[in-house]
């Protein structure tokens, strides 16, 4: 296939799972009241446990590609998300939703994996660069846009039609894949199933200082940002009273992420990955003690909410952009089994994190914002362990124009 249309295949691949995870936001109230569901924060398991879904599956998947081939993996991933899409759509108890939506994070996970082994395959340096940047355009539009594609489609139809729109979707990846992907890893390059071998990455991955830090650093900020996600609908719906606004404020919010790694790409090389996430991680608690303050005094309304939330996100954009880089710098020989490892850790634990922050919800802002602050300390604690406490470092063990790429 053509330049642009391996990198809008990418893209799709990227938006299958920010899809999943936002466009249901506004349908909980919907799916509550459908399967009497009537605690609001026993809800909060409809994201929960897609994500745990997804992070657990990305452990297998690195392994699996390396020994089959990318696109039998991508493929089976895609065909179980899409019937397990249906399932959710067809589900008439809770439990069974929750199973569906579980599996449905196992078959996304894939997509994931895969999108970046098969740029690897087929691009390096500056191009590789250029793939990722023009498709992470895309991918970043997807959050800002999923809560109103879900608002659109309950204006038309019950909730079940969002778990439609997913399974059309994903099965209009799955075809575009099948028709116009080709198989990206080359015979010669396919690595034997070998247990030793795949026991020492993990173990790399899992003592190295710097690898584990950063990780554990990205799963803390991951998972204050996951409990804004199950947290935002009740919040806007019991606190501010303002339901109507909320897949609006959301898009706004999520623009300030999108914002700030693209400003990311542009100046990172200039001032290295470390300062500029060191930075940014000192302005996230900063913002989250600001509206903590603000919900404490009984202060909260729409407008702060979104400056608050906004100056929040603008944060976790530079974090996010730069800790995954740095928790990859000291495994560049072991990358496929080091990201599986990483997305697996990140993902399950901030999930967990996040349904903890999420079931919190007490009527107001309080709890999601203390949980920010806890999320944000402990982090810093990390990355001051990984720097052996020196902050806004230059340095690192490779080039920092290396890092930025």
């Amino acid at each position: 296939m053509g330049f642009k249309q391996f990198v809008g295949l990418i893209a799709a691949l990227m938006a299958v799972n920010a899809l999943a995870i936002d466009s249901m936001l506004p349908a909980l109230p919907a799916i509550g009241h459908s399967l009497g569901v009537e605690d609001e924060n026993r809800r909060q398991l409809i994201v929960t446990a897609y994500l745990l879904g997804f992070g657990g599956a990305q452990i297998a998947y690195g392994p699996l590609a390396d020994r089959f081939g990318r696109r039998p993996v991508l493929l089976l991933g895609l065909v179980g998300y899409v019937l397990f899409a249906g399932l959710a759509a067809a589900s008439t108890s809770f439990g069974t939703l929750l199973a569906a939506r579980a599996l449905m994070g196992v078959g996304a996970a894939a997509t994931r994996v895969l999108a970046v082994s098969i740029v690897r395959d087929c691009y390096s340096g500056r191009d590789m660069a250029r793939v990722m940047s023009l498709a992470f355009i895309v991918f970043l539009a997807v959050p800002i846009l999923a809560p109103s594609v879900g608002q659109v489609i309950m204006l038309f139809g019950p909730w079940r039609w969002v778990f439609g729109a997913l399974g059309c979707f994903g099965a209009a990846v799955l075809c575009w894949v099948a028709l116009r992907l080709p198989e990206t890893l080359h015979p010669a390059d396919r690595l034997p199933f070998a247990p030793r071998r795949i026991v020492q990455a993990y173990r790399l991955t899992l003592t190295d200082r710097t690898a584990v830090c950063y990780m554990m650093a990205s799963t803390l900020v991951l998972g204050a940002l996951f409990g804004f996600i199950n947290s935002a609908q009740q919040i806007f719906a019991d606190t501010l009273a303002e339901p109507r606004l909320f897949t609006r404020v959301f898009a706004l919010i999520a623009g300030f992420m999108a914002l700030s790694s693209f400003l990311n790409a542009r100046i990172v090389v200039k001032l290295g990955p470390r300062r500029l996430s060191h930075l940014a991680l000192c302005g996230f608690i900063l913002f989250s003690a600001s509206h903590a303050a603000v919900a404490l005094a009984g202060q909260e309304t729409i407008v702060t909410f979104a400056v608050l939330q906004g100056g929040v996100w603008f944060c976790l954009g530079f974090v996010f952009s730069n800790f995954g880089s740095l928790a990859m710098e000291p495994l560049g020989r072991i990358a496929g089994t080091a990201s599986s490892v990483q997305g697996c850790v990140t993902t399950v634990v901030g999930a967990l994190l996040g349904f903890f922050i999420g079931q919190s919800f007490d009527g107001t802002a309080v709890p999601m914002s203390l949980g920010f602050i806890g999320c944000g300390l402990a982090a810093l604690c990390f990355v001051l362990l990984a720097e052996r406490g020196r902050l806004f470092a230059a340095g690192g063990r490779l080039a920092e124009a290396t890092t930025g790429h």
